[in-house]
């Protein structure tokens, strides 16, 4: 079958990047697995990291990556319903490993899933087929393949880490910064649906403009300055109840001088880089939460795709391309100046 290769780990990525007519086809499905004819597959930051290279992670090479993806169901193992077939469906790439039970272990009450990610532990999406276990489908009707492909993990990952972990409520003030990305735009949009005042950054000013127009109310073009000052204005002095950040080390103090008593700091990444400078005065004085997150289950899952089925949600896509012409797809999310999704049209 036809695929978009990662010849070998390099960085940039792009270079390695080829459009191959042989990958291998998929095996028949096993027990509890589908195979998916792809419509579309879109990109996550996630792909530069298989192409760089994951630290702690034995990744061998010509590899596919892709966590995002739409597509047809077109056979079904053993023990999986056979109304699958057929079905247009988008998919949660985080599949959940089984916990050791050792002897003395403490209750696991509060224990963390243990995931693994379709398109980077194992070969993904970006090809004409792939796998997934039918327990991490979801049924999409007759959407739009472009728009469904650009859906799934981003979504999930926001929903997860705002209504679940944080507990945003309605109306409640929300930062979002980097605005661009998939998870950012993806937190907009339910921070949007939920009536929330939101405040967006950017080294970008198209990018804010952009924001603006999906819903942002306060805009800061982020040059280096102490924009807390600004945020805290905008909100009377009282702050922001949720700070969502996946840059990092660059933002992270301007988030927490931003957050109001009570607030909350989530984060699902560190793009700038994981070594933060913190104020714990500010975190313990103002009783502040922090919360790391990552994907998300498939209950989630179920429940972020009913709001896009309902019309309630829908992702930004930045640009479309042919997955023969993947290598400028890479490019162009290499060179960071997306605002939303890019996604590859496979049929």
């Amino acid at each position: 079958m036809h695929a978009l290769v990662i010849t070998k780990q390099g960085n940039p990525v792009a270079p390695s990047i080829r459009y191959q007519t042989d990958w291998p086809d998929l095996p028949p499905p096993p027990t509890g697995w589908a195979n998916i004819r792809t419509l579309a597959s879109a990109f996550n930051h996630m792909d530069l990291w298989v192409g760089k290279g994951v630290p702690g992670l034995d990744l061998t090479y010509p590899r596919v990556s892709g966590c995002d993806a739409c597509g047809i169901v077109e056979a079904v193992g053993p023990g999986v319903d056979p109304a699958w077939r057929g079905k247009r469906v988008i998919v949660n790439a985080a599949t959940v490993l089984p916990e050791s039970n050792r002897p003395g272990d403490p209750p696991a009450t509060t224990l963390a899933p243990l995931y693994e990610l379709i398109g980077e532990h194992h070969n993904g999406m970006h090809a004409q087929r792939f796998a997934i276990p039918a327990t991490n489908m979801a049924d999409v009707g007759e959407a739009n393949p472009i728009q469904a492909a650009g859906f799934g993990l981003c979504a999930l990952t926001a929903y997860s880490m705002i209504i679940t972990k944080g507990g945003l409520k309605p109306g409640q003030s929300v930062l979002i910064t980097g605005i661009g990305g998939g998870v950012a735009t993806s937190a907009l949009a339910i921070a949007r649906h939920l009536g929330c005042p939101i405040a967006v950054t950017s080294r970008h000013q198209w990018k804010l403009d952009k924001a603006r127009e999906l819903g942002a109310s306060l805009c800061i073009l982020d040059q280096g300055q102490d924009w807390s000052k600004e945020v805290r204005k905008w909100t009377e002095k009282r702050g922001v109840d949720m700070a969502v950040d996946s840059a990092g080390k660059a933002t992270h103090l301007n988030c927490i001088k931003s957050l109001a008593r009570g607030g909350t700091y989530v984060t699902p990444g560190c793009t700038s880089g994981p070594d933060a400078t913190t104020d714990l005065a500010r975190i313990f004085w103002n009783q502040l939460r922090i919360l790391g997150s990552t994907m998300g289950s498939n209950h989630e899952f179920k429940e972020v795709v009913a709001l896009f089925n309902n019309g309630s949600l829908r992702p930004a896509i930045d640009q479309v391309f042919d997955a023969r012409d993947g290598i400028k797809a890479y490019e162009r999310i290499e060179a960071g100046e997306q605002f939303g999704k890019i996604v590859l049209r496979w049929e």
